[in-house]
C-alpha cells in the first residue's frame, strides 16, 4: 500500500520555542513548496482594538494570554481558510501555540479532517526559551515559561522535537524525514 502525500504540518510549541525557525529551514529542505502560517501573524492581522478588549487577545503582563469570543471566531475564520487552501492543493505547514493544548488539537483536527497531518511537537527548556525571549526584546516576559509545558498538555504528537541543544535545521531534517510525498 502506498503510503498518502502529508498535506499538512502542524508545529505546536511554546512562544520562544524556534517553531518559525525551523519553519523556515523546513520550507527550505523539503523538495516542493509549501506554504507556511503562523499564529504571529494571524494576530497581526486582527486590528489593535482586539488586543483591549476581554473578548480579543489579552497579554498579561506576566506573560499569560487570554483570548475571547471576538478571537476565538477570526481564528476560526483563519483555520477553515488554511484548510481550504490545503484541499485547493497547496502544502501547508502551521506554526501555532496551542493556548487550549489538547482542545486547541481538537480545533485543528476538526477542520483539517481527511488531510493527511503530520502533529510536530516542539519542546524547548524553559530556561532556555525564557533566554531566547528576552533575546528577542518583541515578546512579553514570562510567556515562554508559562507557555513551555502548558501548550502540549494532552497533544498527541506523531513527532517531537527538542530545540534546547538540538539545531533548528537539524530539527527541521528530522520533520523532513517524516513528511510522505
Amino acid at each position: 500500500m502506498d503510503a498518502v502525500t502529508t498535506q499538512v504540518i502542524v508545529l505546536n510549541g511554546g512562544s520562544s520555542a524556534g517553531k518559525s525557525e525551523i519553519v523556515r529551514h523546513l520550507q527550505a529542505v523539503l523538495p516542493r513548496p509549501w506554504l507556511a502560517f503562523g499564529v504571529d501573524s494571524l494576530i497581526e492581522a486582527m486590528p489593535r482594538s482586539m488586543q483591549a478588549t476581554d473578548a480579543g487577545i489579552e497579554f498579561a503582563p506576566d506573560g499569560a494570554v487570554d483570548v475571547g469570543p471576538e478571537f476565538m471566531a477570526l481564528q476560526s475564520a483563519w483555520m477553515e481558510g488554511i484548510a481550504a487552501m490545503v484541499r485547493a492543493g497547496a502544502p501547508v505547514i502551521i506554526d501555532d501555540v496551542f493556548l487550549g493544548a489538547a482542545a486547541t488539537q481538537r480545533r485543528w483536527q476538526r477542520v483539517l479532517g481527511g488531510l493527511d497531518v503530520l502533529w510536530v511537537g516542539v519542546r524547548c527548556d524553559s530556561a532556555v526559551a525564557t533566554e531566547r525571549e528576552r533575546a528577542r526584546g518583541d515578546r512579553i516576559a514570562g510567556m515562554a515559561a508559562t507557555q513551555a509545558k502548558m501548550v502540549h498538555e494532552g497533544v498527541v504528537y506523531d513527532l517531537e522535537v527538542d530545540t534546547t541543544h538540538t539545531a533548528s535545521l537539524t530539527c527541521a531534517k528530522i520533520i523532513a524525514a517524516r513528511v510522505t510525498t
